[in-house]
C-alpha cells in the first residue's frame, strides 16, 4: 500500500488558507468591518485602519494616536458626554466578544471546511 500526501503548502493553498490567501483576506476584512462600530471616532481617520495590508493577518491602525486611544479612550466626545454608544478603548477585544464566531464561521465556509 502506498499513501501519497500533498505538501502542506499545496493543501493550504487549495483551501485558500495560506498567508495572503482568500481566507486570511476575508478574516482581515471582517475584523475591520466588525470593529468599525467600536473604534473611537472624531474625524473618522482612525476607523480607516491605515497601515493594514489585507491578507497579512495583521490589522494596523496607523495613526499617531491609535495606541493611546486603544488603551485609554473613555468613549467620550469633546463635550464630555457619551457619544457613539459602543465606541471606546480595547475595541478589538470587545468586537471579538461579540463577532468572533461569525468571523470564524465565514472563514470556515470560505475554506470549504466542515463544522
Amino acid at each position: 500500500m502506498r499513501i501519497r500526501i500533498n505538501p502542506t503548502a499545496q493543501i493550504l493553498a487549495a483551501r485558500g488558507i495560506q498567508r495572503g490567501g482568500r481566507v486570511q483576506t476575508f478574516i482581515d476584512n471582517e475584523v475591520v468591518r466588525h470593529s468599525d462600530k467600536y473604534v473611537p471616532m472624531q474625524s473618522g481617520t482612525l476607523k480607516k485602519a491605515i497601515g493594514t495590508v489585507y491578507g497579512s493577518g495583521e490589522v494596523k491602525y496607523g495613526t499617531p494616536y491609535a495606541r493611546k486611544n486603544y488603551y485609554e479612550n473613555r468613549g467620550r466626545g469633546t463635550s464630555g458626554t457619551l457619544i457613539g454608544g459602543l465606541r471606546g478603548r480595547l475595541w478589538f477585544e470587545r468586537m471579538k466578544a461579540v463577532s468572533l464566531q461569525l468571523i470564524l464561521d465565514g472563514a470556515r465556509r470560505l475554506s470549504g471546511a466542515r463544522r
